[in-house]
């Protein structure tokens, strides 16, 4: 995910620097039972997919099992830099998203074989230090898709996206899968604005879907829901929940939670047993990584009621969601 130009954000900096003051207040046995943990990071942490890791991190860290500084706003050529610096300083699992940077921060891993990575990535794993994870959100994506497909009037939905990318790719996809499971009559729009922060240019892509009439609209980014709260029509989240600050707009959000990705991760660093593995799974509503948030007062009891029994089945086995990387495009 490309990011922005600044090395080191001053929320960073004043993290690191607070650490230290409590270590230096304290003495060396304050973080002496405390795994040390770092994350990078291309983009502000209030950017909705970034957001997701450093909740997980900040609670590890409030659980007082890790020492927890990061970085953010890293552009992708001072990314093997700021990797190696955190490595160099005894950080003993950096966390990221290498998605622009695959080959230079593959290589400073295999520079640094004690030190362990866990990063956002579209490739596998790499012996012998190197793990991946990603957004395996397709699951509650599909169930969010169900509702949006059921409610729909004018069955047509529009779609503004990031970039045509796999991680964005898979939830649409599933979205899609799923508004078509309750209602074969949908029609999709489907856009790109080829941006991870570009809420004018997403919200005018969302005036033209709902122009052509989407009366329902998939809020892959920013923008999107300013532009229904405007046209009174209604918006699915992703990732993160942000029906507060839309009341009403929001029918439900596939939320994104990285708690039993970090948790693995720094048990198996702990415990010494940490190898280069696909964290992936651990995104699944099985293992709690993902989840839907919906509005009772805006979604109809049996829709409601129709979600949570394919829920259920998700859960238990007997229902596959199928993970599609494909770009998604507009019905003719």
């Amino acid at each position: 995910m490309p990011g922005r130009p600044l090395t080191f954000g001053r929320r960073a900096l004043l993290a690191a620097t607070s650490a230290l003051m409590l270590a230096a207040a304290a003495g060396p046995s304050l973080s002496a039972d405390r795994l040390r943990v770092a994350a990078i990071y291309t983009v502000p942490v209030e950017q909705q997919w970034v957001s997701r890791i450093h909740k997980a991190l900040n609670t590890a860290a409030e659980r007082g099992e890790i020492d927890y500084v990061f970085s953010e706003n890293v552009a992708n050529t001072d990314y093997e830099r700021v990797m190696r610096e955190y490595a160099e300083g005894g950080q003993q699992l950096i966390l990221g998203e290498i998605f622009g940077v695959e080959r230079g921060a593959r290589s400073v891993a295999a520079d640094y074989p004690d030190t362990r990575f866990l990063m956002g990535s579209s490739f596998g794993p790499e012996e012998p230090n190197l793990s991946v994870f990603d957004n395996y959100i397709q699951e509650p994506s599909y169930l969010t898709g169900m509702i949006a497909g059921s409610m729909t009037e004018s069955n047509v939905i529009g779609m503004v996206g990031g970039y045509a990318i796999p991680e964005v790719n898979r939830l649409m996809n599933a979205f899609m899968e799923g508004a078509r499971s309750a209602n074969p009559d949908v029609r999709f729009l489907v856009n790109f604005i080829d941006s991870w922060y570009d809420p004018p240019k997403a919200k005018e892509s969302a005036f033209a879907m709902m122009d052509a009439g989407a009366d329902i609209m998939y809020a892959e980014r920013f923008g999107v829901s300013d532009a229904a709260v405007e046209r009174g029509v209604k918006a699915i989240g992703n990732v993160i929940d942000t029906a507060a600050d839309y009341p009403d707009t929001i029918l439900a959000s596939a939320i994104w939670h990285m708690e039993p990705t970090v948790d693995t991760a720094i048990q198996a660093v702990t415990s010494g047993t940490f190898k280069a593995d696909n964290y992936g799974i651990y995104s699944e509503m099985k293992y709690g990584g993902g989840s839907v948030a919906f509005d009772s007062r805006l979604v109809p009891p049996e829709v409601i009621a129709a979600v949570e029994a394919r829920q259920k089945e998700i859960l238990d086995g007997s229902f596959h969601v199928e993970v599609n990387d494909e770009a998604p495009v507009s019905d003719k």
